[in-house]
C-alpha cells in the first residue's frame, strides 16, 4: 500500500532516467494543497540538479508563492521578478549546478490534470523559457501529485508515471 504522504516521490522520465522530488520541495509543494473551499492555488519554480552520467534529475527546492504573484480559488499566475532572483542566486551560489527545472501549482481537485490554460502555459515556457533540454510540470492535488515532462526541441508534453517505491 503507498503511503498518502511519502517522503519523497519517484517518476519515469519517458525515453529513461528518473525524476526524484526530495523531501524537503515535496513538503513544501503538499503544504500548499487546496483542502478548504477558500484556498487558492499556489506554485513556483522547481529547483534542482541533473545527475552526472546519467538521466536522472533530483528537484532539491521550490519557490513558494511571493507577495507580487496573482492568487485565486482557480488560478496562480507567477510574478517573473521575485522567482528569478532565486533561480539566479542559487545557480551563481552553486557554480552552476542548481537550475531551474520546471513549474509548480496546486489544484483543488483529489487526481489533478492539466486545464488548457496550463497546457497552453507549458508550451508557451518551452517555446520561450531558457533550459538545458527539458522542463518538468508539477500539479499538486488535494490527494495526488501528478507530473509531465515538456521536450525543448519538439514541444512535446507527456504525462510521467509515478514509480515511489511502497512505504
Amino acid at each position: 500500500m503507498k503511503s498518502i504522504n511519502p517522503a519523497f516521490l519517484l517518476f519515469q522520465i519517458p525515453g529513461g532516467g528518473r525524476l526524484k522530488i526530495s523531501d524537503q520541495a515535496l513538503d513544501k509543494m503538499l503544504s500548499f494543497r487546496q483542502l478548504n473551499l477558500e484556498d487558492c492555488e499556489a506554485g513556483g519554480v522547481m529547483l534542482g540538479r541533473l545527475l552526472i552520467d546519467s538521466n536522472d534529475v533530483v528537484i532539491d527546492e521550490v519557490t513558494v508563492p511571493m507577495c507580487q504573484d496573482k492568487r485565486s480559488r482557480f488560478a496562480f499566475y507567477r510574478h517573473k521578478r521575485g522567482h528569478q532572483a532565486v533561480i539566479n542566486q542559487r545557480w551563481h551560489s552553486s557554480n552552476g549546478t542548481c537550475i531551474y527545472l520546471g513549474e509548480w501549482h496546486t489544484h483543488p481537485e483529489p487526481v489533478p490534470t492539466p486545464s488548457t490554460t496550463d497546457r497552453n502555459d507549458w508550451r508557451r515556457k518551452l517555446r520561450a523559457d531558457r533550459f538545458e533540454k527539458s522542463l518538468f510540470f508539477v500539479i499538486v492535488g488535494t490527494h495526488e501529485t501528478k507530473m509531465w515532462v515538456g521536450e525543448k526541441q519538439c514541444q512535446l508534453v507527456q504525462h510521467m508515471e509515478n514509480i515511489t517505491p511502497d512505504t
